[in-house]
């Protein structure tokens, strides 16, 4: 299914579902960017806002985007603060939805579904401050290797969202391609299980 219509379907179960990825991604951002000040936020898929409303306990003015008009309507229900504005945005095409630059650039489990990240990485540094932050959260690649992929339950059946696999050295050598030192990467396990696979790959880096 791709990714705009499997989204619009999800929405309306999306918070509700057993997802540990999602759950684990919410631990990750929070310890993650919990020490980082910053002013002005662009969120890269917030779908139903679970990172948004911690995000805008710490920033002045959020930017948050997703391709699913039914995932942004979930969220305008929960959040109502005249500092968060949710737009719907295809990042694959050029950024014009926002003219601004970001102490903070963050994708929540959202680059699996981008075949092409070179272009993401290009106006992520063209929208980012010097000094500013960029955070990526993601399937860790070694689940995607088991076949591992985004996923939801219908009366239809189980649909599997379209996903691509990327190496953490895709991330990395495109991070520095485009002036973005990595300040940290790091691995989350199921229950803090260091004897499974990690579930989630986080990086974090900066503009320079």
């Amino acid at each position: 299914m791709n990714v705009q219509d499997a989204y619009d379907h999800w929405a309306s179960q999306y918070d509700s579902n057993d997802n540990k990825t999602r759950d684990l991604e919410a631990v990750s951002l929070r310890e993650t960017l919990g020490g980082i000040a910053f002013e002005r936020c662009l969120e890269i898929g917030c779908g139903t806002g679970k990172n948004t409303a911690w995000l805008v306990t710490k920033a002045s003015e959020i930017v948050a985007a997703d391709l699913s008009a039914a995932m942004l309507l979930k969220a305008k229900e929960k959040i109502s603060s005249s500092n968060v504005t949710f737009i719907q945005a295809d990042i694959t095409k050029p950024w014009t939805f926002t003219n601004k630059q970001f102490d903070l650039i963050g994708f929540s489990l959202i680059l699996e579904h981008i075949e092409e990240l070179g272009h993401i990485f290009k106006e992520v540094r063209r929208h980012l401050k010097h000094g500013g932050h960029l955070y990526i959260s993601e399937l860790h690649p070694f689940k995607q290797y088991t076949g591992s992929k985004a996923r939801f339950e219908t009366a239809d059946g189980v649909q599997v969202v379209n996903c691509y696999n990327h190496n953490i050295s895709d991330f990395t050598s495109l991070a520095v391609q485009n002036n973005l030192a990595i300040v940290t990467i790091n691995e989350y396990f199921d229950n803090n299980d260091r004897t499974t696979l990690p579930r989630l790959f986080t990086m974090l880096c900066k503009a320079v």
